[in-house]
């Protein structure tokens, strides 16, 4: 075999091998250390990154059991990091407790705004970030493969998905019922009493202020102080329409009073609503899916800072003002984007075990009549609870939410921190609900803010000063903060600017893919082959062109004509490789004075070899990773595939030494 035969065998095949490799080896997830018992906890000196940088900390990993009260329960691993205050510690440790559900409490790079004085800790979430993750892959599929995230249809698959996903977790032997928010706080509390800590402070944000609630219920004796950010009282993980439509109606105030805004509309709300009430259904030849509009419109009003940008109320605003002067652009990139990204934004498990606590607050607001006209239509709680026939109706409601699912009163001293335009958690609920409960409550309402992202991005040293005068002296000063102005001017990465620029790029990288095999095509019929120089070059480089277009025209045929299709799916990322890069190589490859039965076979090779490559690729690594992977083994395989039957060819004529790589 030649040098060239040699190299190009080896390199297809280390590829493949590593690809393989990556398919059989066992996910990395944290174990229960070896005679490990209930409560033990083991530190040893980590890194942790912050928005300061890398700082030195102490990871470690708690053993807990699973569930509670059963002698006989298996023990879960949990992750911990303590990054220690820096200088002399003044105050107790800061416990952090962040939002989802389904999301991780690991990631916290403002920490290092906190660590003047106090050590920040951060625990684990059981059935996120523990030795058991509760996945549901079942729930997530079933969303891609919906033609609108929250049609009838879509959410009668969902629920089934999630009864599914619950049945196969059982099966595994994974209790359910001990993924509760009650049993996350006994996590916190054996964290606590291992780490050596009599009493700490709990800084909590969205979701995980109810676990500070319910914390300060269950152990206050362990409670300093608890400062919640964006407070979630009992109840609220249904949002409430008529509070939604209010916010917009302040929205289309600041509206009014800019001039790029009010010079687009004369009323916001009648624009928004406009934009919805006959929503376009195309943007050209595309899909436009309207329920996926309105969840994700739900989601981008969270925010207005630019920190949280394309997602954000501004960029929502410009949408819908888009939409309704004609220009359904924007409603496209919003609906494209949404079936990319909410399916496997969080931990479909572990948000059910923990939203059931409100499942009798979603199912009362659906008795209701659920939404009752809303500019929004709640499509927010639609694609989180499936309506009235939902997840709620198929998952375990575990025993322990049943005394927390009303507010109890608290001596704790509680800070309260609220945005005037969190469409997430309203500043109003905590106001009228969870204020009066607080003995030692109070709360600081800041003007023009919206949802925990946003409190965060805003003037951080007010943030600061306000949160760690609180723990040092139970002070509230929020002095520093001010009125941020919303800024309505459209950003660089406008939803419009988006769907042009996907819309775009995926027109371009399909006749760009196109072109070039056309142009193999034209001089392998001019000349007979492409010569064995640039067929090196061609089957080396030009897979990568040829791959993107594939994919490009594949994700064109699924915006246009396949909306109920998963447009990352081997259903579609694997044909789409290997007839793009299969075509390409073999073009490379072939010869006219070959036998009309070796070019077929050649082109059999190439492409089966590419579809096994893609396969094998994107079975290798997640989600878009997984696309990088199988473009890089429809290259290896399609190569791979022609070196065997180029090899086979020769070892049947008797030639001892067989052509160049080009053929």
């Amino acid at each position: 075999m030649t040098t060239s035969k040699v190299i190009a065998a080896a390199v297809s095949g280390l590829v493949l091998l590593g690809l393989g490799g990556l398919t059989v080896w066992p996910e990395r997830t944290l174990e229960v250390p070896a005679g490990a018992a209930a409560g033990s906890l083991d530190m040893r000196p980590c890194e942790y990154d912050t928005e300061a940088g890398t700082v030195p900390a102490e990871c470690g990993t708690l053993v807990v059991p699973e569930t509670r009260g059963d002698p006989g329960s298996e023990l879960i691993a949990l992750p911990v990091v303590r990054i220690p205050a820096t200088g002399t510690v003044s105050g107790e440790p800061i416990f952090r407790l962040g939002g989802g559900p389904g999301n991780t409490n690991m990631l916290f790079p403002q920490a290092s705004r906190l660590t003047d004085g106090h050590d920040v800790v951060l625990v684990g979430y059981r059935g996120v970030d523990g030795s058991r993750r509760l996945d549901c892959a079942e729930v997530a599929g079933a969303m891609k493969s919906s033609d609108d995230l929250i049609g009838d249809e879509a959410k009668r698959r969902t629920r089934l998905a999630f009864q599914a996903c619950a049945q196969r977790l059982t099966k595994d032997g994974v209790d359910l019922n001990a993924y509760s928010i009650v049993q996350q706080i006994e996590d916190l509390e054996a964290a606590r009493t291992a780490l050596g800590y009599q009493r700490i402070n709990l800084l909590s944000s969205s979701a995980g202020t109810r676990t500070a609630m319910i914390y300060s219920w269950r152990h206050p004796s362990s409670l300093a102080r608890s400062a919640m950010v964006s407070v979630n009282p009992p109840g609220h993980f249904v949002w409430n329409p008529t509070i939604t439509d209010t916010q917009i109606a302040r929205y289309a105030e600041l509206c009014a009073a800019d001039s790029r805004c009010s010079g687009r509309t004369e009323n916001l709300v009648a624009s928004m609503r406009a934009a919805v009430t006959e929503p376009p259904s195309r943007w050209g030849l595309l899909n436009i899916k309207e329920g996926n509009v309105r969840a994700t419109a739900m989601y981008g009003m969270h925010h207005n800072g630019p920190d949280a940008a394309p997602q954000t109320a501004p960029t929502v605003i410009d949408a819908f003002l888009s939409a309704a002067d004609g220009d359904p652009s924007a409603f496209w990139a919003m609906s494209a984007l949404s079936d990319l990204i909410l399916p496997d934004s969080i931990v479909w498990g572990q948000f059910a075990s923990f939203a059931m606590i409100d499942a009798p607050a979603a199912e009362a607001y659906y008795a209701a009549g659920g939404d009752p006209g809303s500019v929004l239509a709640n499509g927010g709680a639609d694609f989180l609870w499936g309506g009235p026939d939902g997840y709620a109706t198929v998952w375990p409601d575990s025993p322990d939410n049943t005394a927390y699912r009303t507010l109890r009163p608290s001596d704790t001293e509680t800070l309260l921190v609220s945005g005037t335009v969190d469409f997430s958690t309203p500043a109003e609920l905590a106001t009228r609900e969870l204020l009066p409960t607080l003995a030692r409550g109070k709360q600081v309402i800041l003007p023009e803010l919206g949802h925990t992202g946003d409190f965060w991005e805003h003037r951080p040293d007010a943030g600061r000063h306000l949160l760690t005068t609180f723990y040092d002296t139970g002070t509230v000063d929020d002095s520093r903060f001010g009125t941020r102005a919303v800024d309505f001017t459209p950003t660089p990465m406008s939803m419009s600017t988006i769907a042009g620029i996907l819309a775009g790029v995926t027109a371009a990288g399909t006749l760009i893919a196109v072109a070039l095999l056309l142009v193999l095509a034209a001089r392998v019929r001019r000349n007979g082959a492409i010569g064995s120089r640039a067929s090196v070059w061609v089957r080396v480089l030009a897979p990568i062109p040829l791959g993107l277009g594939g994919l490009c025209a594949a994700a064109l045929l699924v915006w246009t004509a396949l909306p109920r299709t998963p447009l990352v799916n081997a259903t579609v990322v694997v044909p789409a490789l290997a007839s793009s890069i299969g075509i390409g190589v073999y073009l490379a490859w072939t010869d006219r004075n070959r036998e009309v039965r070796t070019r077929r076979l050649g082109l059999t090779a190439a492409v089966g070899g590419a579809a096994a490559g893609a396969l094998l690729g994107f079975s290798a690594l997640p989600s878009f990773p997984g696309v990088a992977t199988a473009l890089l083994g429809a290259a290896a395989g399609a190569n791979a595939g022609l070196l065997l039957l180029d090899l086979g060819l020769t070892r049947r004529a008797g030639v001892k030494e067989p052509l160049a790589i080009g053929g």
